[in-house]
């Protein structure tokens, strides 16, 4: 199932036909809020939607980000090789944690605002996004992936200077319009293996990234099963899985987004990401 929000409008569920909106569907509430009802909720609305016949019609810059306000968005940084080798940095033992603010999260087709202000030097990175489905501790890898309710896109857009010159990455990665996510949330039930996903980004029509999730150095079962060993894991709980190789700041010379760039960001099965990038 697709799952998606329309601005000012609410959660949907998208078909080739339209949106159907949860609250025709006898559910009156967010994303969010359905991810915690856990299966019988998402079943529920499967069995409505099958009777549903008044779908809405609707543009892609209508949509917003699927889940505005995750419990916590977990991001894994170095989580391929050819981008740890890129870096310059020995592969991690355990997966490199850090996180991004809500406040980062923009729409799928909203704009990329960079404060000039703050940053000069900022990049690009697609990332395969995990979305929690209930509450998960001490999860075993065989089991983790009963723990994932779909998957979605981040591109997790990272000011480097900032980064850098912090020595860690949480303010470098977490200024407002930081994270655009969507365009849809995907069922897991419609992703039969998430380490089997290609994933791109170009800016301005050239790719820059081009690799798959199976040259992932921890995949998503993985994660799931070492960090729920060190914290609790809630339902809408968010894990941006890290970035392959082709980053911009590793370019010679860099590439950093400026004023009019046009990034687009996809991952296979999931849709794409189309921002602007605006200085102010």
């Amino acid at each position: 199932m697709k799952l998606g929000v329309i601005k000012n409008k609410g959660a949907v569920v998208i078909t080739d036909k339209g949106y159907a909106p949860l609250s025709e569907l006898n559910f009156a509430g967010s994303i969010e809020q359905l991810i915690s009802t856990g299966a019988n909720g998402l079943s529920e609305i499967k069995n409505n939607l099958s009777k549903f016949k008044k779908f809405i019609p609707f543009r892609n810059e209508e949509l917003d980000a699927p889940l505005r306000k995750p419990g916590k968005i977990v991001a894994i940084g170095l989580n391929y090789i050819d981008h740890a080798s890129e870096s310059k940095m020995e592969l991690p033992k355990q997966p490199l944690v850090f996180t991004k603010f809500n406040s980062s999260i923009t729409g799928p087709f909203d704009p990329i605002i960079i404060p000039s202000s703050v940053t000069d030097k900022t990049d690009y990175e697609v990332e395969l996004a995990v979305v929690i489905g209930k509450r998960a501790k001490n999860v075993t890898k065989g089991n983790a992936l009963d723990y994932v309710f779909g998957y979605t896109i981040i591109n997790d857009v990272s000011a480097r200077d900032v980064q850098f010159d912090d020595g860690q990455w949480v303010r470098g990665k977490s200024l407002d319009t930081f994270c655009p996510m969507g365009p849809y949330l995907i069922t897991a039930d419609e992703i039969t293996d998430p380490q089997d996903l290609q994933l791109k980004c170009a800016v301005n029509n050239e790719v820059l990234q081009d690799a798959s999730t199976k040259d992932m150095i921890f995949g998503v079962t993985d994660l799931i099963s070492v960090l729920s060993k060190s914290f609790t894991f809630e339902p809408g709980d968010i894990i941006s899985t890290g970035t392959p190789s082709g980053v911009g700041f590793i370019r010679k010379p860099p590439i950093y987004l400026r004023d009019n760039d046009l990034m687009v960001t996809e991952v296979q099965h999931l849709g794409k990401l189309i921002n602007k990038v605006k200085v102010i």
